[in-house]
């Protein structure tokens, strides 16, 4: 089964070893190689939240559930993370910056699906917006090499793509209207 402060003290040691995100993705995918040993663990995913399993100044980790249909504005992280799915399916948009008369702007560079049993690492640089597209509530354990809560981050607004500061508010009530609305059905 997977437990909880086995792996917070594996990634530790693994950040440890190699500060990068390489040695932090092999302990992920060992652990998402079993997906049902995570949800034993972990419990079944049947509320969208970031959910706080550790965090320091140098490390954080999260188990985040993305409710059904539910999609995060493109955002960046200005660290890197690996993303280990554990249930349902994550689908990634990776974006670009891209300057013109409008300023700084984004465009979409690429895309990637992720289900259960997957890792994948995002660099430092990386800005990605995730949609759940099932269903079902999806399962993620989200590792970042730094302090996720300080970090000063940028979102995307949907219409025009134009940057503006990350709302951490606004993010949790994007995950409350998903979690409502997946309870409608």
């Amino acid at each position: 089964m997977f437990d909880v402060d086995r792996f917070v003290e594996e990634c530790k040691s693994a950040y440890a070893e190699d500060s990068s995100h390489k040695a932090a993705r092999e302990v992920i995918a060992r652990a998402v190689a079993d997906p049902a040993a995570v949800i034993q663990g972990l419990g079944e995913p049947t509320k969208g939240g970031v959910h706080k399993l550790y965090h320091s100044p140098t490390l954080t980790i999260l188990n985040v559930v993305w409710a059904p249909r539910m999609t995060l504005l493109p955002h960046n992280h200005n660290m890197w993370a690996v993303i280990g799915v554990y249930s349902g399916r994550e689908d990634n948009i990776f974006w670009r910056r891209i300057e013109d008369e409008g300023g700084a702007q984004i465009e979409a560079a690429g895309a990637k699906t992720m289900a259960p049993g997957m890792a994948t690492p995002l660099g430092h640089d990386i800005i990605h917006s995730v949609t759940n597209p099932t269903d079902l509530f999806t399962g993620a354990i989200h590792v970042y090499g730094g302090d996720f809560y300080d970090a000063h981050r940028s979102e995307w607004e949907p219409e025009n793509l134009t940057e503006r500061p990350f709302d951490y508010e606004q993010n949790t009530r994007r995950f409350q209207i998903a979690n409502e609305a997946a309870h409608l059905s």
